[in-house]
């Protein structure tokens, strides 16, 4: 059975974020929904909860779990949401987790420091977007520089966002998380502070330290995480057939 894929943005993006992989993926004929989250990309007038973040997460993750195995993807605060959601009381159908760029945990000094940092860019001439466009400009290729705003930054849901992402007990969840688990950080990205702590409460899974590159993984070297989507597709894939023929066998 082919792979289905769910990727879940980072705070402030969209689905737009994806679009590197979404051309991988089309060029190989593997399906994939790029979803965006509430107050972001097309739902820029939602307030942002996180109740309707894991819906939306759990309601494209089971349309894709009816058509194959699902392969979860996700970005900053979208790798957290996807590790609550995979580590949740309640074992979804996942077969598979990418959690890229977000091994640091949503809480104290760390989160309280983000949140100041991100409202004193906020409160710069033109919200700070002239920052943001030469910090684009200075790190990311050409090619891909345009992803993250081409769906809008969700300026006015970045603080609500953080602040609920306290709420979520990753610590909790990750020891939960038994299927295939691949921890994907940029060599220089700020949020690898808790890296040590999640390779502990996840043993089985892997980390792959991308070189050269900061917080933007996915943007700045899109070959090597494209690189890292297509051994979890095959990771997951073999998964599945293994488990069919292990079922014929036994019937």
């Amino acid at each position: 059975m082919s792979a289905q894929i769910v990727f879940v943005h980072g705070i402030r993006t969209s689905a737009t974020m994806w679009r590197s992989q979404a051309v991988h993926l089309e060029e190989r004929g593997t399906t994939f929904t790029a979803l965006d989250l509430p107050g972001h990309g097309t739902r820029m007038q939602e307030d942002f909860t996180l109740h309707e973040a894991l819906h939306t997460i759990d309601v494209a993750v089971r349309a894709a779990a009816e058509r194959g195995p699902v392969l979860l993807v996700g970005h900053s605060m979208g790798g957290l949401l996807c590790l609550a959601y995979a580590g949740g009381a309640e074992r979804p159908p996942v077969a598979g987790l990418i959690a890229a760029a977000c091994t640091s945990l949503p809480r104290g000094a760390g989160l309280r420091a983000y949140r100041l940092f991100a409202r004193a860019v906020d409160s710069l001439p033109d919200r700070g977007m002239w920052l943001t466009r030469r910090m684009l400009e200075a790190t990311i290729p050409l090619e891909t520089r345009s992803d993250f705003a081409a769906g809008g930054y969700a300026l006015d849901t970045q603080d609500a966002a953080l602040r609920s992402l306290a709420a979520l007990d990753i610590a909790a969840a990750i020891p939960r998380i038994t299927i295939p688990l691949w921890f994907v950080n940029g060599q220089y990205d700020q949020l690898r502070l808790n890296e040590s702590l999640f390779r502990r409460l996840a043993p089985h899974a892997e980390l792959i330290i991308v070189p050269r590159t900061t917080h933007l993984v996915t943007a700045m070297r899109p070959q090597i995480f494209n690189a890292v989507l297509q051994l979890a597709i095959a990771t997951v894939e073999r998964d599945v057939t293994g488990d069919l023929e292990r079922d014929s066998s036994t019937s």
